[in-house]
């Protein structure tokens, strides 16, 4: 018997979202035992320690499930909760003192300090922003702000050209300059850019998370945080982890099960944050090169990786990229991709020659 646990991908991720618009959920849901108590469960003497701790950060959900054959950290619970404060404080662009947002208020020629885990991000933004010719472009916070999907408005307004063309001239990532030295890090504005690490942070949050299993000798586990998820080892039955993709709908379907012992798996999609004028559907995922949300029949994007803020950032820009490039570059790179792509009513599959490996799990 399949059992789902309370550990569904489609949390609200933005409460602020208005009329059409709804949580960016990630269609992915977990399968695992009946373990959803906030608590530790214990089978008998002989067997492991069933850990499940679960809160609330980034405007999302979070859920850990810790298979222990030894004692579990007094303290895990406060460790992983300064942790993902230590990530929001750096890059939500939510919190007028973050990081980004203190680099984002900095006039040209400024610089600001930032992070360990700030500059890790970037590190991962600027891989996947030159790997996919800018599909993912971390400045595009301006545009994000423009089309109502920011931190900065919520109006379900289509912008103007102009207002399009002069949001899209402030795209400059490639004018960013990060200085390091051995006691700091800091970025320097360069150009007036505006910065917007979402499509990699909460991933890398789910990868700092397992950072801190992996170190306290807890190699087995599952973390999920809005919808990313990274596992390890086995779950409770001491099986694979097993994880679903979700048809991209309202009322999602089981479309294929992913059967995991180690590895990361982020989902982006267009259908459920997103607002609706003159007949027209305006995405919140917004082509950096055009300057308006993507428009083409490719509905979800799952990818399968080593870590979590990989995958989150992979699966932004093969969304933005369409099902036609998006696999091509996929099948270069040999990144593990399936793609759901509307087809009038239904869906077609389509996937990278690494996804094929991952096919065939009985549903």
């Amino acid at each position: 018997m399949r059992i789902f646990s309370s550990m569904t991908l489609a949390a609200n991720l933005n409460s602020k979202m208005r009329n059409t618009r709804c949580s960016n959920s990630a269609s992915l849901r977990i399968f695992a035992l009946p373990v959803v108590l906030l608590l530790v469960l214990s089978g008998c003497n002989s067997g492991p320690e069933i850990v499940t701790l679960a809160g609330n950060k980034f405007g999302t959900t979070y859920r850990i499930t810790i298979v222990a054959d030894q004692p579990v950290p007094e303290n895990l619970a406060a460790m992983i909760d300064a942790q993902l404060d230590a990530i929001d404080q750096s890059m939500s662009t939510y919190k007028s003192a973050s990081q980004i947002s203190q680099f984002n208020r900095l006039k040209v020629g400024m610089k600001v300090s930032i992070s360990e885990e700030f500059f890790e991000v970037l590190q991962v933004a600027t891989s996947v922003w030159k790997a996919s010719g800018g599909a993912l472009d971390p400045s595009v916070g301006p545009l994000v702000n423009l089309w109502g999907f920011g931190s900065e408005s919520f109006t379900d307004i289509v912008p103007s050209q102009a207002a399009i063309a002069s949001a899209k001239a402030q795209l400059a990532f490639d004018t960013l300059v990060v200085e390091r030295d051995v006691n700091d890090v800091s970025l320097l504005k360069t150009m007036p850019l505006q910065l917007d690490m979402s499509a990699v942070a909460k991933g890398y949050a789910v990868d700092a998370i397992a950072n801190i299993l992996e170190m306290n000798a807890l190699p087995d586990y599952l973390v999920e945080i809005g919808g990313e998820t990274r596992v390890s080892g086995y779950n409770p039955s001491g099986q694979p982890w097993k994880l679903a993709i979700e048809t991209p709908m309202l009322n999602s379907e089981v479309e294929q099960i992913l059967s995991l012992v180690s590895g990361a798996v982020a989902t982006s999609g267009d259908y459920r944050n997103y607002f609706e004028r003159d007949g027209e559907r305006y995405s919140h995922i917004i082509d950096p090169r055009t300057g308006y949300p993507i428009n083409h029949k490719l509905a979800s994007v799952t990818v399968v990786a080593d870590n979590c803020a990989l995958a989150d950032a992979w699966a932004t820009a093969f969304m933005i990229l369409g099902d036609q490039r998006s696999l091509e570059l996929a099948n270069q790179l040999q990144i593990p991709v399936f793609m759901l792509i509307r087809e009038d009513d239904t869906f077609k599959r389509r996937y990278s020659d690494t996804f094929e490996p991952y096919l065939g799990i009985p549903q």
